[in-house]
């Protein structure tokens, strides 16, 4: 008789490396706190032994990239390397970096990339007025996919039925007195923004800012991204994000679809 093949699910167990997947849960958890962690306290955070956590961490600080007494950890700078490794090898980043500019500078309003990372948005790419900002969105922040444009306008590529469960089953905790959590509203509402063809979401991630997104999508009509501009809610009304905004992101989507692969 022929030999049975492993299934697709036993290769993956055999496969899994336990160690580098606590590690990277290590380098994580320093994100929880500000400042020097100890040992026990990421330990704790990440679920481990201490014993475990104090080899990891070791370890780590070997490489390079966690510095420590034996008492307080931090990571150094090195960690930086990781993220750059990825903007340099992310083709989104690559093709709508110069529309972020370009789009930007139109409008004289930062403009941010991001992309769906399980429940959240992740901010991979952003530009301003002459490059300088004075806040706002960094690169690698995150926020939740449903009650953001970004996340909305994303989210809008799933069919309802679809799209019901996961908003079901996603975390919803209000991050401002605006913020919508109800499933259903919010079905209706990303149903009403696929329509429309952009999300725009006011007060609904931060009190005081509204901020206007569009899907980007790639050669085969997936969305793999959003592109957004935003404002605070005293400087810059919503008609106008619609008005002035919405026409540049719409612009610089549709530039790029034939280039993202």
């Amino acid at each position: 008789m022929p030999k049975l093949k492993r299934s697709e699910t036993d290769e993956r167990a055999t496969d899994f490396v336990e160690s580098l997947d606590r590690g990277l849960r290590l380098l994580q958890c320093f994100g929880t706190n500000a400042g020097p962690m100890t040992l026990s306290d990421l330990a704790r955070a990440a679920g481990l032994p201490r014993a475990t956590a104090r080899r990891m961490l070791f370890t780590l600080q070997r490489g390079g990239f966690v510095s420590g007494d034996g008492k307080l950890f931090s990571l150094t700078p090195h960690v930086l390397t990781l993220a750059a490794s990825y903007l340099r090898s992310n083709q989104l980043v690559t093709v709508l970096q110069p529309v972020l500019d370009r789009i930007a500078t139109a409008a004289n309003e930062i403009s941010s990339l991001a992309v769906l990372d399980g429940d959240d948005v992740v901010f991979i790419a952003r530009s301003g007025p002459a490059r300088m900002f004075s806040g706002g969105l960094e690169i690698g922040y995150r926020l939740p996919a449903f009650c953001t444009s970004v996340g909305r306008a994303m989210l809008g590529q799933l069919g309802d039925a679809d799209l019901a469960v996961r908003l079901k089953a996603m975390k919803r905790e209000a991050l401002t007195p605006q913020t919508v959590t109800d499933p259903k509203a919010l079905l209706t509402t990303i149903a009403a923004d696929r329509a429309l063809g952009y999300s725009l979401v006011d007060r609904e991630a931060e009190p005081h800012f509204r901020s206007i997104s569009v899907p980007v999508r790639r050669y085969d009509n997936v969305i793999v991204a959003a592109i957004n501009m935003g404002a605070h809610i005293d400087r810059v009304p919503a008609q106008e994000l619609i008005g002035r905004f919405l026409p540049l992101l719409r612009e610089g989507a549709e530039s790029v679809q034939s280039q993202l692969l």
